[in-house]
């Protein structure tokens, strides 16, 4: 299977169990691989028959500022599951990192993995 990726994709939203982190947008990184198959869209020269990493990158900032979550878990699932909602991704890995959330870290976060 082939791979698209982002890394480190920075949007600023709602996200954390304090008052202040429900109140003032804060960076959070996001960085996905996406399992495909762009052999069609090589073959083709076509975006259309692929996962298209602008739009993908988009539909993970429109989904983030959209709804603030508490937890970096709950995030991270939900993202998960919007993402596999496109049927050509057949398994998804999907890393949240908020940075600056802990003084002496440069950033803590969770990693999954999720497929069909």
């Amino acid at each position: 299977m082939d791979k698209i990726f982002i890394t480190n994709l920075s949007v600023n939203g709602l996200l954390g169990i304090h008052a202040h982190e429900q109140k003032f947008p804060q960076e959070i990184r996001i960085s996905a691989i996406i399992s495909t198959d762009i052999r069609s869209a090589a073959l083709n020269d076509d975006i259309r028959q692929t996962v298209n990493y602008s739009t993908l990158a988009n539909k993970i900032t429109q989904f983030i500022q959209a709804k603030p979550h508490l937890t970096i878990e709950a995030l991270i699932e939900a993202l998960a599951a919007e993402i596999l909602q496109d049927e050509r991704i057949s398994a998804l890995w999907l890393r949240v990192e908020k940075p600056n959330a802990v003084p002496a870290a440069e950033s803590v976060g969770i990693e999954i993995t999720r497929s069909r």
